[in-house]
């Protein structure tokens, strides 16, 4: 590793606020877009429950491209390619709040996404190599704050943004933050090099086609627009190219994502447990707000600030997470919570066509809680027996498959949702029904995915857990 930089005391004082600015401006645009789906599908000529592809587009991408960031910013070196990544970040807002097609809207939430994969990983990258291991648990714990901030202001501020000025301005936010943070760079951020291998592009291509077909099925199963042999057809395509890639990592030295990984046990519950645990409950932001606006008629603010608790509630259920998870041991935490979450997510069906909203905040609140319980536990599990060896690429592993089961989440939502729309036997065309069916057949999926975590033993992760 070198420096081309001098790591001065001005560069380590403000390094964490440029990577607390960059975790910030990736949680809030994650979620200040859910409560603005019903306004902009309005004005493109849409229907709201079809919007879902502005949302997988982003994620699915920024999956796509975070083991390429790790690459890009050892060999340019994490100076130049934060850089780039703000820059392009900034840009494709610009191009997202101009945007007068979905197409158009869809492409440039790509161009922002590939800014996106980019800004936090090599930042936290850079921290990483700027401080000693005594010190980095304070800076991280610092630069995660604003990612907890991000989906509390989000949804809210999504909301006043669309019915006060207009849903552009939910990306338009992103620019002064954006050149505050280019700002911030030419005095923020060491530009750290590392001697690197060859980028497997082959990899990346197989990997990444295959996923994207995948995707791709589910979306375009849940928007009725092919037929059934053309989604099979496509459906086989996405297996053989996600085969040819295990045939082909298993054969490489250096390949995008080693498969070697999943010989630990943890970390391959881990991943998992997150992908498909996370079919079941990683709909749920972006169903609520749609059930509030388009099933109840409540305005994008009032959507908004009713998503507030819960996030609050996330936020608060984070110091609970090690305590629990230190007295039960991850294997008895994970069953059990996930039951929990299922549970409650089969609650949502007892919603009536006119629930009062007495109802829905208890459920939001409790739903908040558990879900960060399940999240904080999963991730860690992955974490638990890597060691220096196989630290780097398990945590890029892991936030690669986060990334991932957050799209096959929202997909799984909107497919579901879809078919229960089109079932009007059970329905009768009523909005609400159709999402009452859909937050049971995910409660049940949820409920159904517990099995993973009945494969962990007792002992399992009990050093991450501090148990004896």
């Amino acid at each position: 590793m070198n420096s081309t930089n001098n790591i001065d005391e001005r560069m380590l004082k403000y390094l964490p606020w440029l990577g607390a600015m960059a975790i910030f401006m990736q949680a809030l645009d994650g979620t200040i877009l859910n409560t603005s789906l019903p306004t902009i599908a309005l004005e493109l000529g849409k229907s709201p429950l079809e919007m879902q592809s502005i949302i997988v587009a982003y994620t699915l991408t920024v999956a796509l491209l975070i083991p390429l960031s790790g690459w890009l910013s050892d060999k340019y070196g994490t100076k130049k390619v934060f850089q780039s990544a703000i820059l392009i970040f900034t840009l494709g807002s610009v191009f997202c709040a101009f945007a007068t097609t979905l197409p158009a809207l869809v492409i440039s939430r790509i161009v922002q996404a590939v800014g996106g994969s980019m800004m936090v990983p090599v930042v936290r990258l850079a921290i990483l190599y700027a401080y000693p291991k005594k010190e980095l648990l304070k800076v991280i714990n610092f630069i995660t704050i604003p990612g907890l901030i991000g989906p509390l202001l989000g949804p809210s501020l999504g909301g006043v943004l669309v019915e006060t000025l207009s849903w552009h301005w939910i990306f338009l936010v992103n620019i002064p933050f954006g050149i505050i943070a280019l700002w911030m760079t030419t005095f923020a951020i060491p530009d750290y090099k590392h001697p690197v291998f060859k980028f497997d592009i082959k990899g990346l291509i197989l990997f990444s086609g295959g996923i994207t077909v995948l995707t791709l099925v589910m979306e375009l199963t849940s928007s009725r627009v092919i037929n059934s042999t053309t989604i099979l057809l496509l459906l086989i395509v996405s297996v053989f190219l996600i085969f040819l890639y295990i045939y082909h990592a298993k054969r490489k030295s250096h390949p995008l994502i080693d498969l070697n990984l999943f010989k630990i046990r943890t970390l391959k519950i881990g991943i998992i447990g997150n992908l498909i645990t996370r079919l079941g409950i990683g709909g749920m932001p972006f169903l609520i707000p749609l059930l509030l606006q388009v099933g109840y008629g409540y305005s994008a603010t009032i959507a908004g600030l009713i998503m507030i608790p819960s996030a609050a509630s996330n936020i608060f259920a984070k110091s609970f997470a090690v305590p629990i998870v230190n007295k039960f041991g991850y294997r008895d935490t994970l069953i059990g919570n996930t039951l929990i979450l299922g549970i409650l997510i089969c609650l949502f069906y007892f919603l009536k066509s006119e629930a009062p909203i007495y109802y829905i905040l208890p459920l939001l609140v409790v739903h908040g809680f558990f879900s960060s319980i399940q999240f904080t536990a999963m991730n860690t599990l992955s974490l638990a027996d890597l060691d220096e060896k196989t630290s780097s690429e398990g945590n890029s592993l892991l936030s690669v498959t986060q990334q991932l089961s957050l799209t096959f989440g929202i997909s799984m939502a909107a497919l579901i949702l879809g078919i229960f729309r089109e079932a009007t036997v059970l329905t009768n065309g009523v909005e609400v029904q159709a999402f009452r069916y859909s937050f049971l057949a995910l409660g049940f999926l949820t409920i159904l995915s517990t099995y993973i975590f009945f494969q962990l033993k007792d002992t399992d992760g009990q050093a991450m857990a501090g148990r004896k």
